[in-house]
């Protein structure tokens, strides 16, 4: 039995990592058999969370938790896939996780009363010396990687092209490469819930509701994989 490790529904979601709902909802896909342990990033065999244990063999990151699937049960999450529309995933995979996900990590850890409700309770009860010098590491990795020079609205405005971008992706289809759904989706899909909960109330999120069909496409997987998560407010207004 295949071991998925979380930090745990948190915030309105299944999961506050994008990069565990992403694992779990491809896991999902998969059919193969799993079960979710709550776990710690320090336990993780990268220091991050999600991690799987598989037969006693720990992998870490989820890319390579979905080329481990791929490659030992003969998993193809994009089976149907064309090459140009392997490459369109990937892409869009990309955007994802290596532009929007800081944009998320601004909205929550740069706004002072976001990262109050929000990250602050990982520090759990730890002196406040304490929970101002690990959100400063993290602010110090924003500033290095770029969004943390940046202002609230600006990183806004840079979301919101990337929005604009997957919104012409996705267009009038339920899924990234049409009818069906492939790997890229459940990466796409979770890195839009992480911006959506309504626990954060951010330009970032303002930006992501002015796409009709992105909020659709979010509404449409999260009631798929995650029923109890799918939001009582209509579309996310």
């Amino acid at each position: 039995m295949i071991t998925l490790y979380t930090i745990g529904s948190l915030w309105g979601l299944p999961d506050p990592s994008p990069f565990v709902m992403k694992t779990e909802v491809q896991l999902k896909m998969s059919g193969l058999p799993f079960t979710t342990r709550k776990s710690r990033p320090p336990e993780a065999p990268k220091g991050k969370l999600p991690y799987i244990e598989d037969q006693g063999v720990l992998i870490g990151d989820s890319t390579f938790i979905r080329e481990h699937l791929e490659r030992r049960y003969g998993v193809d999450l994009d089976a149907d896939l064309s090459p140009r529309q392997r490459a369109i995933a990937w892409t869009a995979e990309r955007v994802v996780e290596d532009h929007l996900y800081w944009a998320t990590i601004y909205a929550r850890w740069g706004v002072r009363e976001n990262f109050d409700k929000g990250p602050a309770i990982f520090f759990g009860g730890a002196p406040p010396e304490v929970v101002e010098a690990g959100r400063a590491r993290v602010l110090e990795n924003l500033h290095g990687q770029g969004f943390g020079r940046h202002s609230l609205a600006e990183v806004a405005d840079l979301a919101g092209r990337s929005f604009a971008a997957l919104s012409e992706l996705i267009g009038d289809e339920p899924y990234l490469s049409g009818a069906a759904m492939c790997g890229a989706d459940a990466t796409l899909f979770a890195g839009l819930a992480a911006v959506a909960t309504p626990h954060f109330d951010t330009p970032v999120r303002d930006a992501l509701l002015r796409f009709p069909n992105l909020v659709a496409y979010h509404d449409r997987i999260m009631a798929r994989f995650y029923p109890a998560f799918a939001w009582a407010e209509p579309a996310l207004a």
